[in-house]
């Protein structure tokens, strides 16, 4: 466990990262687009609902990644609270915007399947309203970040707000199991063979999610190289006028 937390290190990170992003970026492109292409243009039309089942290599990857991308956030930050380690309240903080996007995307691509299936664009159905709900949690967090000044005390309560969020995304996934009521079909996934979806859509939708996997890591470890390094200007900036205060 202990060479787990040299990565805390921003030098050791940066220094495996340069390493290892180019890496995972190229295997997300590839493993994105053929899951795409597979999926869009070599599967048939359902016999239900057509042409419009195709959405699914974009929405069940998105929705799966916006609610685990909040779990990331929640395990980085309770790291931050217990260890204080920069890089994990940094992580967390990069991954917001790549959560919040995809939830967007799992929002707008439900309710284009929704209004040829449901009649509707929208339905305050127990798993959509508790995924808006998980939506303006992102906003929230990102806003908080935002407003506050001193990095450690954002990172704080940035981490609470985490915690207190992590009830949303919990319910994003399971309110089908809670609430039998409401439009919305159960997972398109499943151990069970008799529940996922048909084989000829299963294995290109696990390719599509193995590359929205690889493309929410790509994004992140970039994006938390950018917070380190402007989180080292934040510290010089800070002694500079530290500096200025003491010769004044």
């Amino acid at each position: 466990m202990a060479s787990i937390w040299e990565y805390a290190n921003p030098r050791k990170f940066l220094a495996t990262t340069d390493v290892v992003l180019p890496w995972v970026t190229a295997l997300a492109a590839i493993t994105l687009v053929a899951g795409l292409i597979w999926g869009f243009f070599f599967t048939p039309d359902d016999y239900k609902q057509g042409s419009t089942v195709k959405i699914i290599y974009l929405h069940v990857p998105s929705a799966l990644m916006a609610i685990n991308a909040w779990l990331m956030m929640l395990v980085a930050s309770l790291i931050w609270l217990v260890r204080r380690h920069h890089v994990s309240a940094l992580a967390a903080r990069a991954a917001a915007p790549v959560g919040a996007t995809f939830t967007l995307i799992a929002l707008a691509t439900g309710a284009i399947w929704g209004q040829p299936m449901w009649g509707t664009w929208w339905a305050w159905d127990p798993r959509l309203t508790s995924f808006l709900i998980l939506f303006l949690f992102y906003l929230g967090y990102m806003a908080l970040w935002q407003a506050v000044e001193n990095p450690d005390t954002a990172a704080d309560l940035t981490s609470v707000l985490c915690i207190v969020g992590s009830v949303f995304a919990v319910l994003s996934r399971y309110a089908v199991n809670f609430w039998n009521q409401g439009l919305h079909q159960g997972a398109s996934l499943s151990l069970d063979r008799e529940e996922h979806v048909a084989d000829v859509f299963y294995y290109p939708l696990l390719v599509s999610i193995a590359g929205f996997v690889l493309l929410f890591i790509a994004l992140v470890l970039l994006r938390t190289r950018t917070e380190i390094r402007a989180r080292r200007l934040y510290a010089l900036a800070a002694r500079e006028r530290m500096g200025q205060g003491a010769a004044g």
